[in-house]
């Protein structure tokens, strides 16, 4: 085929290039090509050749694939000779765009695209190996798994940093975006991990609803007994460190009541112990998701701030229980629970 600068693509299969591939593309130039397969399908992009201008950040040659014919969600930036696997949109309609500057050129690229089934699994994700600079906040060196094809921290569901590698991940539907950034100062051995799908599960009588808005986990679901324990704390700060997944110091900022259950966002002050708590930043400020089984046992109201330990489902959500650890913060508190900190389990 003759390949040209852009174009608007239509049918079950076909493929697309850059202005004269396989010879050298143009320079300053702009294409962009819109692809749509029957309704009711997906479209599956896959490069069989790519070699524009190298760059770590892709900042002066690249294609870019996006979800739909707009630049809103867009699946990935390419360039140098770096093959992507199979890309999937969501819907019928895939945008591809290549842009070039006026130095450096290669002989571009040719992918072809094809019309599939949408996929109603779900990826569940793995790490065999986890290596990467420990920072108590993830602030370096870090790994970040999001839902769906973008970079939002809205669906961020976990961000991951030191030697311990985290719960296995499950996604909400069939998309999953693994962002690895790094400083550079310190390195370390880095990951691997691994993905498969696995069909949705059909809700049954006995599964406890899920929401958009609020992850569930598998166990969270209060029963009659267990929320009419009498609700009183027990042990110490120092005897309850050891066997919480999680400590922090926060501020509850907001509560929803669901089936029982208070589900809250906390403002962290400060954490001791971050297990495989996911922690989301936005700026300076860090935030964490709690839920506590028993709506009233124990009580968290709005603005006041608290310490509190845990556990951790394997969404990542802190589970606060009736019998979890929880107290009023105070400034004096700070130092046992430094020391507490630097404690070997």
């Amino acid at each position: 085929p003759v390949f040209t600068c852009g174009g608007i693509l239509t049918g079950e299969s076909g493929f697309i290039g850059s202005e004269g591939f396989p010879g050298v593309y143009p320079p300053n130039s702009k294409c962009t090509w819109k692809i749509t397969v029957p309704e009711g399908k997906v479209v599956v992009l896959n490069f069989r050749f790519i070699d524009l201008e190298s760059d770590n950040l892709c900042r002066y040659d690249f294609v870019d694939v996006y979800n739909g014919h707009a630049n809103g969600q867009r699946i990935g930036r390419f360039c140098g000779t770096f093959r992507p696997g199979a890309l999937v949109s969501s819907g019928n309609k895939m945008m591809v765009q290549m842009i070039s500057d006026a130095n450096t050129a290669g002989n571009g690229f040719m992918a072809m695209f094809s019309a599939a089934e949408p996929n109603e699994r779900l990826i569940e994700l793995k790490f065999e190996k986890f290596d990467v600079e420990r920072d108590n906040y993830c602030r370096y060196d870090y790994v970040a798994v999001f839902n769906g094809g973008e970079v939002n921290d809205a669906k961020r569901i976990g961000k991951y940093c030191g030697d311990s590698p985290p719960a296995p991940i499950v996604s909400e539907r069939n998309e999953l975006l693994i962002q690895f950034l790094s400083d550079l100062s310190l390195t370390a051995d880095g990951f691997i991990g691994h993905y498969k799908f696995r069909p949705k599960r059909l809700p049954t009588t006995t599964a406890q609803p899920v929401t958009t808005t609020v992850p569930v986990t598998t166990g969270l679901k209060p029963t009659v007994a267990l929320c009419q324990q009498k609700c009183k704390r027990t042990g110490t700060l120092e005897s309850n460190y050891c066997s919480s997944d999680f400590v922090l110091a926060g501020t509850v900022i907001t509560t929803v009541t669901r089936g029982g259950s208070l589900h809250t966002t906390v403002s962290i002050i400060n954490i001791y112990k971050e297990g495989n708590l996911a922690i989301q930043q936005a700026g300076k400020n860090m935030s964490a998701r709690l839920t506590v089984v028993c709506k009233q046992c124990p009580l968290l109201r709005r603005g006041l701030n608290y310490i509190i330990m845990g556990q951790v489902g394997e969404d990542g959500q802190g589970r606060i229980m009736p019998n979890s650890f929880i107290m009023m913060f105070k400034t004096k508190n700070q130092k046992l629970l430094n020391a507490l900190k630097n404690k070997q389990c």
